[in-house]
């Protein structure tokens, strides 16, 4: 086998599953020490460095770190992970002052002007990342506030409308120019300006239509979904119909049917064409519209829009039995189901009837741009995409990891550079070493079950629109939260010529991921392993020769806790614990350091 390389970012990157998730590679372990020490300013810093909107995503999050973390693979108890997204909001909530954290923004321009279209996260991330290095940024946007889908999607019993104009005004601050009610009509009329570089940040703005018998004649009481939560946030809907359907299951439909609780729905039902293994909408998020007296029909295709005397009564559904195997349904039967509106929320297109044809643009056969998947590019040189208006819809982490890229891409197009010149990450390894057999970070496995999230009171909730339903993590809940994360950016760190070859640390190690073996084709060594090494995904470490014998040290990454036990008992220091530091390139800036590189602090 091929000696592993850990001077290879990537290499101890892929071992921290949860940072590797996150699509802005956020530092949660790091981020998590830091909570636990009380540190919150320093723990938001950490989140803010690569995710910009931790308020915002503390409560939004599509979570992707989650089902990633290690927590969720080697608990006995309940499997679960760790919380990772709710101890943000932690984080967020008990911040102190970050103004003077934040960068520096130059009194002289450097020359370069740059145009984004649309204030949603992925324009602002731009923003952000733009602004420190003197550039002019405009900020079109076609709303009367920023936000983007952020504002006008996500109701504010989710998201709260301080936190959210809070977070969006740090960055807002820094000097960006932004012009409300200015939607972009011509992308043509915008380039004859003369703008350096241009960034489309427009979201998937138009909600798809359900074309059936009976939609135009009940037109008046059927609604479109995220045209319907928007018309909410702006305070031009306040009341609904007691019998509501809404056709969909995503998170756009869960924000629907909790919208139309609170404006007086009562009996509300969402319709499901599959069972619930096949839903796109988040767990937590079916968990809080159940919990709201929400109910979720599987199984029920649309069929038509039932009218008596001209007026929406209801709709007939085609009961399904769904063949998980054959992955086809048949019809059972047909039902109906009255209904005084019907929320069709079935997905988000993309729409650019705003760019020319004609300007050097390619679109594809779903008329969506064509964009470059590294470096943001159009075939246009100088214009960018990000976010949902580059591939479709996904959600507010991937618009920021997109905005970052982007970022770089413009600026490396201002200076001359290649955009196809993408600058490489970096990593710090420290040892953790603190004397004989003592870390200085917390290696107990703590058996702490998740903690729960405390809600407001049922009743409470529907009294007002903008009660936020999640109270937060209580002190005491937070405490035990932390303890839970198993440390995985505390890297097992080999020496290979310090190794005598005694079985000490194979001996000790609690998830039998060591192995000393003879070399030879990877395929082979993987049969010879402590434990088998299934997830082929996950790197299997293999160290120089050995000293002795000319065996290698083998381990499988996907199993190992971080616990150190390996390196407390090495008689020769061979093995030590290392804290791995990603270091993010980012416009403009190097990845000699990070935020959390620069804290001079002792995690737990």
């Amino acid at each position: 086998m091929k000696t592993t390389d850990v001077r290879d970012p990537a290499y101890f990157h892929k071992v921290v599953d949860c940072q590797w998730a996150c699509p802005a590679h956020t530092n949660v372990p790091e981020y998590i020490r830091l909570i636990a020490q009380g540190k919150y300013t320093d723990a938001y810093m950490v989140n803010r460095e690569s995710n910009v909107f931790p308020a915002i995503l503390g409560r939004t999050c599509d979570r992707p770190c989650e089902p990633a973390c290690r927590r969720g693979r080697v608990d006995e108890k309940d499997h679960k992970p760790v919380a990772i997204c709710r101890l943000k909001r932690v984080a967020a909530d008990l911040r102190g002052d970050i103004s003077h954290l934040l960068p520096k923004i130059p009194k002289q321009s450097n020359g370069k002007r740059i145009a984004l279209i649309g204030a949603g996260p992925a324009s602002l991330t731009v923003a952000n990342d733009l602004r420190p290095l003197g550039y002019e940024v405009t900020l079109f946007e076609k709303q009367d506030k920023p936000g983007g889908l952020m504002r006008t999607n996500i109701p504010s019993f989710r998201l709260p409308e301080q936190v959210l104009s809070d977070e969006v005004g740090v960055i807002l601050d820094m000097g960006v120019d932004i012009r409300y009610n200015s939607p972009v009509k011509s992308l043509r009329a915008l380039l004859d300006e003369g703008y350096d570089g241009i960034f489309v940040g427009t979201g998937a703005p138009r909600g798809k239509d359900l074309d059936i018998p009976g939609r135009q004649e009940a037109a008046a009481n059927i609604h479109i979904g995220i045209d319907w939560l928007e018309s909410v946030a702006f305070d031009h809907i306040h009341s609904i119909g007691e019998g509501v359907l809404i056709i969909g299951v995503g998170n756009t439909a869960m924000d629907c049917c909790r919208t139309s609780r609170r404006l007086g729905g009562k009996d509300i039902k969402v319709m499901a064409r599959r069972p619930r293994g096949y839903f796109k909408a988040s767990e937590w998020e079916l968990d809080d519209a159940e919990e709201e007296g929400i109910q979720i029909v599987i199984n029920h295709a649309p069929k038509r829009f039932v009218l008596e005397n001209g007026k929406l009564t209801g709709m007939e559904f085609e009961r399904l039995e769904w063949d998980a195997e054959a992955k086809k349904s048949r019809v059972l039967e047909t039902i109906f189901l009255p209904a005084d509106d019907v929320i069709l929320a079935i997905g988000q297109e993309n729409a650019f009837p705003w760019i020319e044809r004609d300007l050097g643009l390619e679109f594809d056969k779903w008329g969506m741009p064509v964009v470059d998947k590294t470096t943001f590019e159009c075939t246009r040189p100088g214009i960018f995409f990000g976010g949902d208006a580059a591939w479709g819809p996904k959600n507010i982490i991937w618009a920021v990891a997109h905005g970052h890229g982007a970022a770089i891409s413009i600026h490396n197009h201002c200076q001359g550079i290649p955009v196809s010149d993408r600058p490489t990450q970096g990593s710090n390894l420290v040892s953790q070493k603190m004397g004989l057999s003592e870390w200085s970070y917390h290696n107990d496995y703590n058996p702490a079950p998740r903690q729960r999230m405390k809600h407001v009171d049922l009743v409470e909730r529907f009294s007002k629109l903008n009660i936020e339903v999640e109270l937060g993590f209580s002190a005491e809940q937070t405490a035990r939260e932390v303890q839970r994360c198993l440390n995985c950016d505390i890297q097992t760190a080999f020496t290979a010529k310090r190794c005598i070859e005694c079985d000490a640390c194979i001996d000790i190690c609690p998830v039998q991921c060591l192995t000393i073996a003879k070399d030879g084709p990877e395929e082979e060594v993987r049969q010879h392993l402590s434990a088998p090494a299934v997830n082929g995904d996950q790197a299997l470490y293999a160290s120089a020769p050995l000293p002795q014998t000319g065996r290698l040290m083998l381990k499988d990454e996907d199993v190992c806790v971080h616990c150190g036990l390996c390196a407390e008992r090495c008689p020769t220091a061979a093995w030590d614990m290392q804290k791995f530091d990603l270091l993010i390139p980012y416009a403009g800036a190097s990845c000699t350091t990070s935020y959390a590189s620069q804290l001079e602090t002792s995690p737990r």
